[in-house]
């Protein structure tokens, strides 16, 4: 059996807390299977943290921490990286950011918004003004901000493989203006086009279908296994545990099965981008 491999706890903020982790697991005696144990994540997760692969979620520190009886260390380090790492984006979804530009492929599922990777400012701020109405503007702008950041993935050589399918309320029912409804869907038919990207539309003819409830986002990697991001009002988890994710893939590949094909889908997209924009010219 090879050596085990120390992570250079100098390389990277990740290095530094993966490496501690580690010395304060084994200084209390635990195996990997014990210390996640309880914590709702995978082994082959906190392999990855502890090698640095990974940053530490919020959720895991504070499991770490009453395990390795560390005081708080992990949740007060992993709360002032995350601030000074993403500000403008919410402390629970840290870390989505950098695995989304990690990923070799990206399959989103929204059955209510536009993703977040494909949204432009006035649709976002529109998002806050009618879901999170007491948001402070200079807080408002600065998430506006952290979101477009994120879309700088699309102009990455190394950008992932991407493929999004929407439920055809997301652009026959938003409460925004024709406007911003014609600018954002215009946006997403140029995203679509120029990354040759994938994307299709669950038709409101379809009643039920896989994934009915809820988002998902399935990232696959090169050299770790894949995980699922699912999203809430106030929080959110990247689920990795085997079983769980070959659920949520095999009810994506039957979602893509009841969808409009992409060709048609796109179509969809331009004729519904076509209508507002005439609504939006109708009302000058």
């Amino acid at each position: 059996m090879p050596a085990k491999k120390d992570p250079d706890a100098s390389t990277s903020v990740p290095c530094f807390y993966g490496a501690e982790l580690r010395w304060k697991r084994e200084q209390a005696g635990l195996t990997l299977e014990q210390l996640v144990e309880g914590s709702f994540r995978g082994i082959s997760f906190l392999s990855q943290i502890e090698r640095g692969e990974r940053g530490m979620p919020l959720d895991f520190a504070r499991h770490a921490d009453e395990r390795l009886g560390t005081d708080g260390f992990f949740q007060r380090r992993c709360e002032d990286a995350a601030k000074a790492r993403r500000a403008g984006h919410p402390l629970y979804f840290a870390d989505v950011p950098d695995l989304e530009k990690q990923a070799e492929t990206l399959e989103e599922w929204q059955p209510n918004v536009v993703p977040g990777l494909l949204q432009t400012a006035g649709y976002m701020r529109g998002l806050i003004k009618y879901e999170a109405p007491f948001t402070p503007p200079e807080v408002a702008e600065q998430r506006i901000s952290a979101r477009m950041a994120r879309a700088e993935l699309w102009e990455r050589e190394d950008r992932p493989t991407y493929w999004v399918i929407l439920r055809e309320s997301v652009i026959r029912r938003a409460p925004h203006s024709p406007a911003v409804m014609a600018e954002q869907l215009e946006h997403i038919a140029d995203v679509i086009r120029s990354t040759q990207s994938i994307l299709q539309i669950v038709p409101e003819t379809t009643p039920m279908h896989p994934l009915q409830h809820g988002m998902a986002k399935i990232m696959t990697f090169a050299d770790a296994p894949p995980l699922v991001w699912v999203d809430r009002n106030y929080d959110g988890q990247a689920i990795d545990f085997p079983a769980l994710v070959k659920g949520y893939q095999r009810d994506y590949d039957l979602l893509r099965a009841v969808a409009l094909p992409p060709e048609t889908s796109l179509a969809l997209i331009d004729e519904a981008a076509r209508t507002y924009r005439h609504e939006a010219q109708q009302g000058d």
